[in-house]
């Protein structure tokens, strides 16, 4: 099986690296890294070898997208949404359900695939939609809704949505995947945010926007359901998330603990930091923490590999991953923030972006307070009405 090093080599990801600047500067797409891992077949890394991928699994997807994230995280988290559609399609068919089987024909062609999910003031994520989704007679429907945070907005070709079907009295999700170029799809040029600026994540405003019948894969009740296209979403997309910003802690434990030998203690006759006991100790907190994300992603993307049966279980053991890294990397950037001196304030050091990078972590889902909810009900039972 090709290793992540020959598809993710260093010169490339150097590369990414230095031009990540640039990107978060001027807050354009991440073109030029993008292009490079089109061609390097990074995008059909997910599929099959037979169907021309390199025949990864959840657990060395991550591996790669950490490993992409701790030098270009935008790049990475940009790149991100395609490979949940990717993710989603390979762990259904795994389990006997081929319903988004299409999925893995359009990537194996060339497809670029996004996520046009979240909704402002959703906080049902999955289990409600403001967006309307009306049918019409031939069995295709009409999306009209505004989605937010729709990365790769200047390059996907299948968009992910879902609506709600209220026409039939007994409302339902409905599920599919909209072309690029389909009549009633605007995308305003409206993404300048804090950190993660590269991924362009503008808004997709639904109006009237169809989807054909046959590009329809899933119509769901209203409300929490035990449905695997569900599971399958809520695991591809926490564990891929989660492994870009444990890329970043990564990359926030490695400055912690080179940046304080470049510092030298005038109280100290001249010592450098990082032989300074507190310094040391942080350094070693950020280690620790990476360490902890380290066995959590490597052993919850090996269970979905494996088909590991969790029941219950591994829903919270999915969000307290997501919650998790996007936690410890902001907690890993802090760190090495305090230890490498006020240098690193300055606009434009790697540093300073990454910590605004991290800081896109407390918005995806499950926030820290969905995720509490969850392993509260998993090991308490919901609160009582």
């Amino acid at each position: 099986m090709t290793s992540i090093e020959t598809v993710l080599g260093a010169d490339m990801l150097e590369r990414f690296r230095a031009r990540a600047a640039g990107y978060d500067e001027a807050n354009t797409f991440c073109v030029e890294d993008f292009e490079e891992l089109q061609a390097a077949g990074y995008l059909k890394a997910m599929l099959p070898t037979a169907r021309g991928g390199l025949g990864w699994g959840l657990e060395k997807m991550t591996a790669a997208q950490r490993r992409l994230g701790a030098h270009a995280p935008a790049t990475a988290l940009a790149v991100n949404m395609h490979f949940v559609w990717t993710g989603v399609a390979t762990l259904l068919a795994a389990r006997g359900d081929h319903r988004l089987d299409m999925v893995l024909d359009w990537v194996s062609a060339g497809e670029v695939m996004a996520f046009g999910v979240s909704e402002a003031g959703n906080d049902e994520v999955l289990f409600d939609s403001v967006t309307a989704a009306v049918p019409a007679s031939d069995g295709s429907f009409a999306y009209t809704g505004v989605k937010i945070f729709t990365s790769l907005s200047p390059v996907w070709t299948k968009l992910g949505v879902f609506g709600k079907d209220e026409s039939t009295g007994e409302p339902r999700l409905v599920h599919g995947f909209l072309d690029r170029g389909t009549e009633g799809v605007e995308s305003p040029n409206n993404w300048n945010t804090l950190g993660m600026r590269a991924t362009q994540s503008n808004t997709t405003i639904l109006k009237g926007a169809r989807v054909a019948a046959e590009q329809i894969h899933s119509i769901l009740p209203v409300g929490p359901n035990a449905d695997l296209l569900v599971f399958g979403i809520f695991a591809s997309f926490l564990s891929l998330t989660a492994s870009v910003y444990v890329g970043i802690a990564e990359r926030g434990m490695e400055l912690a603990a080179a940046n304080p030998a470049r510092r030298t203690s005038l109280k100290n006759a001249g010592r450098s930091y990082d032989q300074d006991p507190d310094i040391r100790w942080q350094v070693a907190a950020a280690g620790m923490k990476v360490l902890q994300l380290d066995a959590m992603l490597r052993l919850t993307t090996r269970d979905l590999d494996d088909l590991v049966d969790h029941g219950t279980g591994w829903f919270p053991r999915l969000v307290t991953l997501r919650t998790q890294a996007g936690d410890n990397a902001r907690a890993c950037m802090e760190i090495a923030a305090k230890v490498s001196g006020g240098g690193q304030y300055s606009r434009g050091s790697e540093l300073e972006r990454l910590y605004r990078d991290a800081l896109a972590s407390i918005y995806h889902p499950s926030n820290a307070e969905s995720a509490h909810s969850t392993v509260a009900n998993w090991l308490l039972g919901p609160v009582g009405s």
